[in-house]
């Protein structure tokens, strides 16, 4: 069996202004969606979220006020996005972060809250391979030697999910391989 015939999926991750759900703004999300065939499509937008950027998150993501000052309002990309993983389950790396600043910013634009199905990679790891050193996104890319092309850049919200795609993958297969020889 082949991860993702569990699926659909929608892995995705979300930067932002800062850690607070009610008082900061999403800056970037990204998704990839998998369906049941293994089909693959993907889900990119800057979001402007009405305030200047701080420096220390731009250190961060790299994202600058600039790059956001014509991208559209939550409002848009936040109904894009439930049309883009519906009937799917959500996925993401620590997924009580991205779910907050998700499910708080389309309750602050009117939008539907996501009620689907939700997965965090980082549970999932913490069963199938318990004992890592660490369990931040950026150590598993080395721990799992993730692929990883040139373009892409950590905390960015579209690299980050084909990395969490990649754990979605590696985790699933070793659960489904475990429950199979049990």
């Amino acid at each position: 069996m082949k991860y993702f015939e569990l699926g659909p999926f929608t892995v995705f991750d979300v930067e932002t202004t800062g850690m607070s759900p009610e008082r900061d703004r999403i800056v970037q999300i990204g998704a990839v969606r998998v369906d049941k065939d293994g089909y693959i499509s993907r889900f990119n937008s800057f979001v402007n979220p009405g305030r200047k950027i701080p420096p220390s998150l731009v250190c961060i993501h790299h994202i600058s006020d600039e790059m956001v000052v014509d991208a559209p309002k939550f409002a848009r990309v936040g109904r894009e996005f439930l049309k883009f993983a519906g009937n799917s389950t959500l996925v993401a790396h620590n997924a009580r972060f991205d779910l907050a600043f998700l499910q708080e910013s389309l309750r602050r634009t009117g939008l539907p809250l996501w009620t689907g199905k939700t997965l965090d990679t980082l549970r999932l790891l913490k069963t199938t391979y318990p004992g890592l050193p660490s369990y931040k996104l950026q150590s598993l890319r080395a721990i799992f030697q993730l692929e990883s092309e040139e373009s892409m850049q950590a905390h960015r919200a579209d690299a980050d999910v084909m990395w969490t795609l990649q754990i979605l993958e590696i985790a699933l297969n070793k659960a489904v391989s475990v429950s199979v020889n049990h």
